[in-house]
């Protein structure tokens, strides 16, 4: 019997966005583009302390044998009777050396800020441990000194202010140990939905005192990141035959599907693309909800950004464990802006100014699904320096995505969202070399640099990691010119994109914590470059001199 789905391998063209902005491209059509990525393997680290792939058996084995040996790691890392491991992720490098990550509980109740790394040597020894809170987890009473009730109408309040108009919470407000800052204390989590004021969907997480009342701590679940239109030419997509049908679904990266919202703004998954024939798109945008190029646009982006982390890192796929997400594209009315979401495990895209500027591309998709990649990994706080570091991070490997793809229509570049002219004046949203050029963005770490919005305060750590790949002072690269200064005046030399991005993946893999901030990460990343090129080397030095010239030393 022939089965119903059938993998559809002939090549298969989809036309993908020509236009993100009528001034900025004017009506130029699709050209050819490069059909297969050509992978950027330079820099891939030959040490032992790589990161080796693991197939999803081999991975899903190792979490197992870790959550069975949880109450002797426990034990001999020195935690409390009442503290228990819950197993969430382990990195093996080449050497065997296993960085174990855990969250941890208190008297059955989560902690949050309460995550930690435990480093064990191939031979079973262990190393070091990585903690998201220096401070013991213990508080005086596990009984509430206010109401449920009230943590719910405090948490409500500040949704409003964000634009929210849901007038009780998802669910009851539950009992947390809050240790991310100060002293641990016995707290409420309430997350409220809803949508904020862009039409963006809300899940706001609102941390309140048990004790006092006081509001701790707030941070937004749905993680955004405004990307670009590209005009990527006629590319290969993976796609799908289902009798006579042809379906967006590839089943060659975790099963990655393209869904219609047909501008809606609902939480549900939407329409799967369907055509009868394998073209994809026209290469102009269009206003209709049945448009299919900003389909072409999200698959392709979706399937270079899972080679790019295939190939550059051996990460089978966002959570490591060969699934794939879905993307979401056709949002909302005049939407203009993307999003992650780990409650779906999806990304979405919005049609922009018009319904007719959709914000699908490879960059946008690889800065969205590397959310993803954060929230399973290091799980940056999304507030304060660890947010900004959390933006960053997904601008960094956006960016590694956009060299990945070696596509000649659009060579890779150190600006995020050129394409789009969201600014009205053909200027990008945000750049790499020199932040503060966007008028908000910092440069260097300062006292205050925690209290900006997160996608400004990620500027610190855009600028290192141009100033780490690039050097500093004057340099073209693709065509595109940048003139990257330094905090202290000095002179720092490159050691090239590819280390670059090694190192930073290894420090979000193996090193950083959900309460990470920039002198941690300063710390995570030499020691990820002292793990993978030698302490002392070229590559650790360049490292140190990069943060202090953005002023993190």
């Amino acid at each position: 019997m022939t089965p119903r789905y059938a993998r559809h391998h002939r090549t298969t063209l989809a036309l993908a966005t020509a236009v993100a902005a009528g001034a900025l491209l004017g009506t130029a059509l699709t050209t050819s583009a490069s059909a297969q990525p050509v992978a950027d393997t330079a820099g891939r680290a030959p040490l032992a302390a790589a990161p080796t792939a693991l197939s999803t058996a081999a991975r899903s084995t190792l979490i197992q044998q870790a959550q069975a040996g949880a109450s002797d790691t426990a034990r001999q890392i020195g935690l409390g009777s009442k503290e228990k491991l819950v197993a969430k992720d382990v990195v093996k490098d080449v050497d065997g050396t296993l960085h174990t990550r855990y969250e941890r509980t208190y008297a059955g109740l989560p902690v949050l800020g309460g995550d930690l790394i435990v480093h064990t040597s191939g031979a079973g020894r262990t190393e070091g441990v990585t903690r998201a809170a220096k401070s013991a987890i213990k508080v005086a009473s596990l009984k509430p000194q206010i109401a449920a009730a009230k943590a719910e109408k405090q948490a409500l309040s500040v949704a409003r202010a964000a634009g929210s108009d849901k007038t009780s919470a998802d669910s009851a407000p539950r009992k947390v140990i809050w240790a991310a800052k100060g002293t641990p204390v016995l707290a409420y989590e309430t997350v409220v939905g809803g949508l904020q004021d862009d039409g963006t969907p809300n899940e706001l997480h609102v941390i309140t005192d048990a004790a006092t009342g006081k509001k701790l701590y707030e941070y937004q679940g749905i993680e955004t990141g405004t990307g670009k239109t590209l005009y990527s030419g006629t590319v290969t997509l993976n796609t799908t035959l289902s009798g006579s049908t042809y379906q967006l679904y590839d089943t060659t990266r975790g099963g990655h599907k393209t869904y219609n919202k047909a501008h809606q703004s609902s939480p549900t998954q939407g329409t799967l693309f369907t055509g009868s024939d394998d073209v994809w798109g026209t290469g102009t945008a269009s206003s209709s909800t049945s448009d299919e190029t900003a389909a072409a646009d999200a698959a392709y982006g979706a399937q270079v950004t899972w080679d790019f982390y295939k190939n550059t890192f051996g990460r089978n796929g966002i959570k490591n464990n060969g699934v794939g997400a879905y993307s979401r594209v056709h949002y909302g009315q005049q939407y203009v802006n993307a999003f992650w979401d780990d409650s779906c495990f999806c990304m979405t895209y919005g049609d922009g100014s018009g319904n007719t500027h959709p914000l699908t591309s490879m960059d946008v998709a690889g800065h969205e699904m590397s959310h993803g990649v954060t929230s399973n990994t290091a799980g940056l706080n999304y507030s304060g320096e660890s947010g900004g570091l959390n933006e960053a991070t997904s601008d960094i490997f956006g960016t590694g995505v956009e060299f990945y793809a070696n596509n000649a229509s659009d060579p890779g570049d150190y600006l995020i969202g050129e394409k789009i002219n969201i600014n009205g004046d053909g200027t990008p949203l945000r750049y790499m070399d020199k932040p503060s050029k966007d008028g908000s963005s910092a440069d260097y770490w300062s006292s205050s640099v925690g209290g900006l919005d997160v996608h400004y305060s990620s500027g610190v750590a855009n600028h290192f990691f141009y100033l780490l790949s690039e050097g500093s002072g004057a340099k073209t690269v693709n065509g595109v010119s940048y003139n990257s200064p330094t905090y202290n005046g000095s002179t720092v030399t490159g050691i090239g994109r590819a280390k670059a991005l090694q190192i930073w993946y290894k420090a979000l893999t193996s090193y950083m914590t959900s309460t990470t901030n920039y002198k941690a990460a300063r710390t995570a990343t030499l020691s990820a470059a002292s793990a993978l090129y030698g302490s002392g080397s070229a590559e650790y030095n360049a490292v140190a001199a990069a943060w202090t010239a953005v002023n993190v030393a």
